[in-house]
């Protein structure tokens, strides 16, 4: 992919307060018209580096570049933030609040009451257009602070754990309206500790942990260099050859299936081949790789 698609740089960004060190030599790039998901465990130091990007801190070391220009308070305006901990004022009304953040982000004047009316109906909130935040529960509130962060139609999304307090209806709405803006070629950052949403979401990922880079690239790019050999098998009568590690080296267990983990060298047309002459009596024998989550907990272990 060609580099004209870059739209935001790290570039070797240390973050420090007092001896300890949130983010140590950190780089990556962001591309748009893809999710770039930010990814690691609680502490990790993905907020810190989402507060460098945005201008709230700055780093000790190393640049942050958009377009080309170092991030400052000037390029505020081009960005849409959505941090892990809300700020809605709880005795404001929703449409109060909307047109105050609005302004915020020089939304045109003639062109704040149409956005807010568009939003509140997209997400269903019409009615409570008039309401004070603590009428609101958390899921409706969640939805006020998403748009609120999109409402002057930033070139740069950064959404820190954006699907906190949704249910599962809201959750795959909010991800209909995230491939919105991937297709109109903005530059998303979505940042989680929750594999499962990510792997949905995410073209590219980025995970840390203690402060560093452990892996990243394209989701495709990072699962198929994993090196995994992996079955998904159901079926009876086989546990002489599952416990043979000369072919298996690992099982997993799930609800009705389980997760064989190939031994080094192991075709598995030749473990298909041993099973059939054994007799055993396979429901399902399926090549498959490892989910973002596997990889996510083996790195994170063996950092």
């Amino acid at each position: 992919m060609s580099d004209e698609n870059i739209t935001l740089q790290v570039r070797n960004v240390t973050k420090r307060f007092g001896d300890f060190t949130a983010v140590e030599d950190l780089s990556f790039d962001v591309r748009a018209g893809r999710v770039f998901g930010f990814l690691g465990p609680n502490g990790a130091g993905k907020t810190t580096t989402i507060r460098m990007i945005v201008g709230i801190t700055f780093p000790d070391e190393g640049t942050i570049t958009l377009h080309g220009e170092r991030v400052s308070h000037k390029l505020q305006s081009r960005i849409g933030y959505l941090p892990e901990e809300r700020g809605l004022y709880k005795k404001m009304r929703v449409v109060d609040q909307l047109r105050y953040f609005a302004a915020l982000k020089d939304v045109p004047s003639g062109e704040i009451e149409k956005r807010i009316d568009h939003w509140l109906g997209r997400m269903q909130l019409s009615q409570w257009k008039k309401k004070k935040t603590t009428d609101l529960s958390k899921g409706m509130q969640q939805k006020i602070q998403f748009i609120a962060t999109v409402l002057h139609d930033p070139d740069v999304l950064i959404l820190d754990e954006p699907f906190s307090g949704l249910d599962p209806v809201n959750v795959e709405f909010l991800m209909d309206v995230i491939a919105e803006y991937r297709s109109a070629e903005k530059t998303i950052i979505f940042s989680t500790h929750l594999m499962s949403t990510a792997e949905k979401l995410c073209s590219d990922i980025l995970l840390i942990n203690k402060s560093r880079k452990v892996l990243g690239g394209s989701l495709r790019d990072v699962k198929e260099s994993y090196g995994e050999n992996l079955i998904a098998f159901r079926g009876s009568n086989a546990e002489a050859i599952i416990r043979d590690q000369s072919l298996i080296s690992r099982v997993v267990e799930h609800a009705d299936e389980q997760e064989l983990h190939l031994t080094d060298g192991v075709d598995p047309q030749d473990l298909l081949k041993r099973m059939v002459e054994s007799g055993v009596i396979i429901s399902k024998f399926e090549r498959t790789e490892p989910s973002l989550n596997d990889i996510f907990i083996e790195k994170v272990k063996d950092a």
